[in-house]
């Protein structure tokens, strides 16, 4: 009889302990997020990240009915911000806001990256791209791109070209323009776009790829001209403006590949539950026309797909870096 009592005093233990422990990962799940969620993304204000990690962040405030704090750490290629969300705790309060093309680049470049978006994330969705566009001074004789190469190659290193820093994609972008032209001109890493857009419309600067809604205000108040946009296809906020490709440099495509992640760890009903929001999010007709209207093409992508997306960028930015055998310490 006393054996007995105690064999069914073990089983209620153990049944009461699998019970608490089921009931702790739902009822986690179901407050989350009870707290304000922090968005990081690699570059400062005003640049094609903040532009939509602002239009994104806000409506993901209103779906999570918490505020979402946009936290800009730009610098080394990208790797303060990527760096300081693969550190933060795997509890889905803190996200990253991945410039993909970018961390793929810096992937590629840099001698050593203190965190990897391969690595040290898991994806939540794809967001979309945002394809930059080749821009050069107003006052450059140049008004196409064949145009622009003749005038680049008839004074081999006298001119140079801005990016928004070292192991961006808009460095790379000119990398591969010159593998593709021959053109020889000298690489001005910057801090950004707001960085580098001065001394490019001030003629400091003969050329530089970047982000749409970072350049072309300027294109518009008549400081800066558009020769062509750098993605595969030609962008419909643009008609008017030809693929680097159509303006005759062969085998030319950089589409910029934006999405969200979190740090390795985050529990996957955090990352389901994100990836359900953020397809709701960016479904919004009013979200994708005021996205457009800036360049920026909204196309959500489902976790799984978006990772294999990343694995895609970093081998197609490898083989580029490793053909202008660019490399920084």
């Amino acid at each position: 009889m006393q054996s007995l009592f105690r064999h069914r005093a073990q089983q209620a233990a153990l049944l009461l302990a699998l019970a608490l422990g089921a009931a702790a990962v739902p009822a986690a799940a179901a407050d989350y997020p009870d707290r304000p969620v922090q968005l990081v993304l690699s570059f400062p204000p005003s640049g094609a990240t903040d532009v939509l990690a602002r239009a994104v962040g806000q409506r993901l405030s209103t779906a999570l009915k918490q505020p979402v704090v946009v936290d800009n750490r730009p610098g080394a290629g990208g790797a303060i911000g990527m760096s300081f969300a693969a550190k933060a705790a795997p509890d889905g309060y803190t996200l990253y806001l991945a410039a993909v093309s970018n961390a793929a680049i810096a992937a590629a470049t840099y001698n050593s990256q203190p965190a990897s978006l391969s690595r040290d994330f898991v994806p939540i969705a794809g967001i979309g791209t945002v394809p930059h566009i080749l821009v050069v001074p107003a006052s450059l004789p140049v008004h196409s791109v064949p145009e622009l190469v003749s005038y680049l190659k008839a004074s081999p290193g006298k001119y140079n070209f801005a990016s928004q820093g070292a192991g961006t994609l808009s460095h790379l972008e000119s990398e591969l323009f010159k593998l593709r032209t021959g053109v020889d001109v000298v690489h001005v890493p910057y801090k950004g776009s707001s960085f580098a857009l001065p001394d490019l419309i001030a003629g400091r600067s003969s050329m530089m790829f970047d982000s749409i809604p970072a350049a072309l205000p300027h294109v518009k108040s008549g400081k800066l001209r558009l020769l062509a946009v750098a993605s595969e296809h030609r962008v419909s906020s643009l008609p008017d403006a030809p693929t680097v490709a159509e303006s005759g440099i062969r085998d030319f495509r950089a589409d910029n590949l934006f999405g969200l992640v979190a740090p390795k760890g985050t529990p996957p009903q955090v990352v389901k539950q994100l990836a359900a929001v953020m397809k709701d999010v960016l479904a919004s007709p009013e979200l994708g026309a005021a996205m457009e209207a800036q360049g920026v093409q909204i196309k959500y992508t489902p976790p799984e797909q978006f990772g294999r997306m990343i694995g895609d960028e970093m081998r197609s930015w490898e083989k580029v870096a490793r053909a202008a055998n660019v490399r920084i310490d």
